[in-house]
């Protein structure tokens, strides 16, 4: 007799159709359950990496920030200098 179970796992809603005389109906339970867990850890170990590359983020803004500091204090330079007539050709 076949019927259509549901399995429950957080979030999650496997829908099967299974046999009850099916003697691979227990293997493919426990597969099931394999990858379930193994897609939870995965799911983990995302979260883990998302959090880290935000602290990342955070910090690489001190260095855009730096960088971009330099980049204008570059150009002022250079400006005063050509307005100075003082810019001399790299020796």
């Amino acid at each position: 007799m076949t019927q259509l179970i549901s399995l429950y796992e957080r979030d999650t809603i496997i829908t099967a159709t299974t046999n009850k005389e099916s003697p691979h109906e227990h293997q493919q339970n426990l597969l099931l359950s394999r990858i379930i867990t193994n897609v939870e850890k995965l799911n983990e170990a995302v979260v883990m990496m998302n959090k880290s590359l935000q602290e990342i983020n955070i910090q690489n803004m001190n260095v855009e920030l730096v960088a971009q500091m330099f980049k204008n204090y570059q150009s002022n330079v250079l400006f005063h200098l050509e307005a100075t007539d003082n810019l001399k050709p790299p020796s």
